[in-house]
């Protein structure tokens, strides 16, 4: 258990120390976040914050990783695959920090870290659905496919959520906790050391992230932990039932409803997915008229729902499991028409309101 906090403050001293040269550092450069009718912040703010995040990572895995792996009597590629390929998205993540990549140039850079993972052995390698074997089946080429699709797709959900002061640090920060207390249940100790040491990364990171933010961080953080939830998601859960694999996505509910609720809110309006808006869970609470606090404190409090439910629901019976699923979409499609997450349709609201009518007779409001 030693092992485990060394890696932990090891990581957490390393990052503390190194964001504020950081900071200075990508002044210098001129890595600068700009306002703009999008963004909350009202001046030129240093990025490339994820760069110290990863330094206190770094330092921490190559100090405490192979000697835990020898002394467990294991290798583990997929650990080192997922660090390679954390490495590039940092570099991604960094020259986009400076030099504002196209999406293409940014997607490819994504699709290679990706790969990269995949070589080294971690996929999803099957699903077995839950009709007594008749619809199970081996995943080969579409594996890959599969698995690069969840990875780009996580890595792209995370970035989006960062949009407010230590937002995505904080959401991170909260999967990835959960994912350690999943490893320990399950006896997964690689799984387990990995998630500590990025998560004393990233508390160390906030101490100069939160509200009031000193430095964000950028396309270099939120890209590489991004990466790394997915990555870690599919090394904890790569071979799982379909019941299963809805673990993962609770951990990750927040960044992943986010984007899916972009997505529809794009469709329903008739607009490119692809365009930005000023429509995200942060962007409608503000709205809502939570303070900029308020709304990150908010967004943890969700995050740490889904969290919780992510654990509860791994160790509950088939209709508990599904009752706690219910529950919990049940709560997220209401707090999206309350705050006007998905645009103006809220039907759960307008059937409330038509059952009101006919069992009173007066109007629901």
């Amino acid at each position: 258990m030693e092992i485990y906090v060394y890696g932990f403050i090891l990581s957490l001293v390393v990052t503390l120390i190194a964001t504020p040269p950081v900071k200075r550092f990508a002044i210098y450069v001129g890595a600068v976040d700009k306002p703009n009718h999008r963004k909350v912040h009202q001046r030129l703010m240093p990025r490339l914050g994820g760069l110290a995040i990863y330094a206190g990572f770094t330092v921490a895995y190559w100090l405490l990783f192979p000697s835990f792996l020898e002394q467990q009597g294991i290798t583990s590629q997929q650990a080192f695959g997922i660090f390679l390929g954390g490495t590039i998205i940092v570099l991604v993540g960094a020259l986009d920090d400076r030099f504002e990549l196209s999406p293409k140039v940014k997607l490819l850079g994504q699709i290679i870290a990706a790969a990269v993972v995949v070589y080294y052995g971690l996929r999803i390698e099957f699903i077995n659905l839950p009709f007594e074997g008749i619809l199970s089946f081996e995943w080969t080429w579409i594996s890959v496919a599969f698995t690069i699709f969840w990875i780009i797709g996580i890595t792209n959900a995370v970035n989006l959520i960062d949009g407010l002061d230590g937002l995505a640090a904080g959401v991170s920060g909260i999967a990835t906790a959960a994912m350690m207390i999943m490893a320990f249940i399950m006896g997964n100790t690689v799984v387990a050391l990995y998630c500590i040491i990025l998560l004393g990364g990233i508390v160390g990171f906030l101490r100069y992230n939160f509200h009031p933010a000193k430095i964000f961080m950028g396309d270099t953080g939120a890209l590489f932990l991004g990466f790394n939830l997915a990555a870690l998601s599919i090394m904890g859960f790569k071979n799982v039932t379909l019941f299963a694999f809805i673990i993962p996505i609770l951990i990750l509910g927040v960044p992943l409803s986010d984007t899916i609720f972009a997505m529809l809110r794009r469709y329903l309006n008739k607009k490119p997915i692809s365009v930005a808006d000023k429509e995200h869970l942060h962007h409608c609470l503000l709205a809502a008229g939570l303070s900029h606090r308020g709304a990150v404190l908010a967004i943890y409090g969700l995050s740490f729902l889904f969290a919780t439910a992510a654990i509860v629901f791994y160790q509950s019976y088939l209709w508990g499991a599904f009752t706690i699923l219910g529950v919990l979409l049940l709560i997220l499609q209401l707090m999206a028409e309350l705050i006007g997450w998905v645009g103006q349709k809220k039907p759960l609201l307008e059937t409330a309101r038509r059952i009101k009518q006919m069992t009173t007779g007066k109007e629901y409001k």
